[in-house]
């Protein structure tokens, strides 16, 4: 058989730009290599809080007509010293699941900063009797649970509702699964006016990354008409999801973000027009975690082989897709080595360590002089790539944070085998490796930790 002959080289200059500016990726090699310099071990997260603060301040000075607030989306990112950073900013936080909330409460965020979404939320948080949250409800199976805690301890209440933009991507004539449909609400607002309650926020969240802002205009054009049509008043608009990242890209290349100006000022101005009928609103809340957090962080691997096959450079790394970046499956980041190269540029493909064809994290134009041991970094690791780490025939890696000081602390060690085994134990008195009987163990602790 006739060999293929092998893809040209390229110079350095040609490497794809995914929108980073040359001062960003320099503060990221360096906030890299001052975390290696202290001890970090590849495969390794590292994270910093200044573009999470920077681009929610920005969504959050833009013009939507009304008085605008971020919440923070723990699930996007739960990372704790991040969510410490963020209330003592003395700034709001969205959960959705128990865990996420005892994490919340664990951090200081006092209850009339904290905001319940999620579905089937009547399963766990009637354990947790708690003045003063702010609770969407998501169906008609919650309210009669939880409708009683809201009147006696004074929560703040809303009703989730699925319009028509709330659909599976790959399969758009299902729904997703969240929120209450239009023709539930009658029903749902009798039983919370039965109750002596009205709801005071409606609330819908999108799928995500849209890349269309119209998207935004029909979704309020279906609560609007659910509002009018029930004569309920609610004083706050809260909308969830869609907003991408700027610098992130579908696998096929294109930007997420190809309908918006870098400025947000066409998407607020799409809000503004839409919410303008909303003469009732008070306030509007955004959830935006996927934007506002995936710049947040980076993933560092480290080459441990290298393979050519035919014409294919195969780089295969310590970490990858399976384990630390499952979002790749979907979406396509910036991955430069760290140490900057004016060498010329060749296509690799970069694997990573487990025995899976599935685990490749991108395609790329990288460095011809890129060898075994040297680091690579997969930008825009902030937005969830912790809440989908995986420890596929692996364990857990090392989380390094950097506050803003280029002092970075390791806030995760590496999880050991003996870490990763135990879990499986049933009683924690077996000594490793021992035999072990059977437990019985409650699915959760108590509300009050014990």
């Amino acid at each position: 058989m006739k060999p293929r002959p092998s893809p040209p080289h390229t110079s350095a200059a040609a490497e794809e730009s995914f929108g980073h500016s040359p001062a960003s990726i320099n503060a990221w090699r360096r906030r890299t290599q001052a975390a290696l310099d202290r001890g970090a071990q590849t495969p390794f997260y590292l994270f910093s809080p200044d573009s999470v603060i920077e681009r929610t301040h920005t969504i959050e000075n833009l013009n939507f007509g009304l008085p605008t607030t971020c919440w923070y989306s723990f699930k996007t990112q739960p990372l704790p010293p991040l969510v410490r950073h963020w209330v003592g900013l003395e700034r709001p936080i969205e959960v959705v699941s128990e865990f996420e909330l005892r994490a919340a409460l664990a951090s200081d965020c006092p209850p009339d900063r904290l905001l319940i979404n999620g579905p089937a939320k009547h399963r766990w948080l009637p354990r947790f009797p708690i003045p003063g949250l702010r609770v969407n409800l998501d169906s008609l199976t919650e309210l009669p649970p939880l409708l009683p805690m809201a009147s006696q301890l004074g929560w703040r209440t809303g009703i989730r509702v699925r319009t028509s933009e709330e659909f599976d991507p790959e399969n758009p004539s299902f729904p997703t699964q969240f929120g209450m449909e239009p023709e539930e609400l009658p029903t749902a607002l009798r039983q919370f006016r039965n109750a002596a309650l009205e709801p005071e926020t409606i609330h819908t969240h999108l799928r995500t990354n849209v890349s269309d802002p119209t998207c935004w205009t029909r979704a309020l054009d279906v609560l609007r008409e659910c509002c009018e049509a029930n004569q309920w008043y609610p004083a706050n608009i809260d909308l969830g999801g869609g907003l991408p990242a700027f610098t992130t890209r579908t696998r096929a290349g294109k930007p997420y973000t190809a309908s918006f100006d870098p400025s947000l000022k066409s998407y607020a101005e799409h809000l503004r027009n839409a919410l303008r009928p909303f003469v009732w609103a008070k306030t509007l809340w955004l959830e935006h975690g996927r934007h506002t957090c995936a710049e947040s962080g980076l993933l560092a691997i480290r080459i441990l082989d290298i393979k050519q096959k035919g014409p294919h450079r195969l780089l295969i790394c310590d970490g990858g897709r399976t384990l630390h970046a499952l979002v790749s499956i979907w979406e396509d980041h910036q991955l430069i080595p760290l140490k900057a190269s004016t060498s010329p540029t060749t296509p690799a493909a970069v694997h990573g360590p487990t025995c899976m064809a599935f685990d490749q994290l991108g395609r790329r134009l990288l460095p011809s002089d890129v060898n075994i041991g040297d680091v690579l970094l997969w930008l825009d690791a902030g937005a969830y790539h912790l809440p989908w780490e995986t420890r596929f025939s692996h364990g857990l890696c090392e989380v390094w944070w950097d506050a803003g000081n280029n002092n970075p602390t390791c806030e995760r060690r590496a999880e050991s085998f003996p870490e990763s085994w135990i879990l499986w134990q049933t009683t924690q008195q077996s000594g490793f490796g021992a035999k072990t009987r059977p437990l019985r163990q409650e699915n959760h602790l108590d509300a009050d930790g014990s």
